[in-house]
C-alpha cells in the first residue's frame, strides 16, 4: 500500500514564515485562518514536534507537516546560510 503522503518545497522571500502563513502558500490550508486553527488543534509537527503557536516563526532548513504533507522551507534566494 503506497503512503498518502506528499511532499514539498517552500522558498522563502524573508528570512521566515509564519506558520498560518506557511500552510496557506503551501497549498495545505485554504486560508490564513484555517491554517491558524491547524495549528492551534495539533495537527501540525515542526521538525517532528507539535507546534501549535499560530505564528512559529518558520526558517530554511525546518520540516513542517500537516495532513499528510510534508514542507521541506528552503532559504530566499541569496540569503546567507545559516
Amino acid at each position: 500500500m503506497m503512503s498518502a503522503s506528499r511532499e514539498q518545497e517552500f522558498t522563502l522571500r524573508e528570512e521566515h514564515v509564519r506558520l498560518c502563513d506557511l500552510l496557506k502558500l503551501a497549498g495545505i490550508a485554504e486560508s490564513g485562518g484555517q491554517g491558524k486553527q491547524l495549528a492551534a488543534s495539533g495537527a501540525v509537527t515542526v521538525d517532528g514536534a507539535v507546534e501549535t503557536r499560530k505564528t512559529a516563526k518558520i526558517r530554511a532548513g525546518q520540516l513542517v507537516e500537516c495532513g499528510g504533507v510534508k514542507v521541506r522551507v528552503l532559504a530566499a534566494p541569496g540569503a546567507a546560510a545559516t
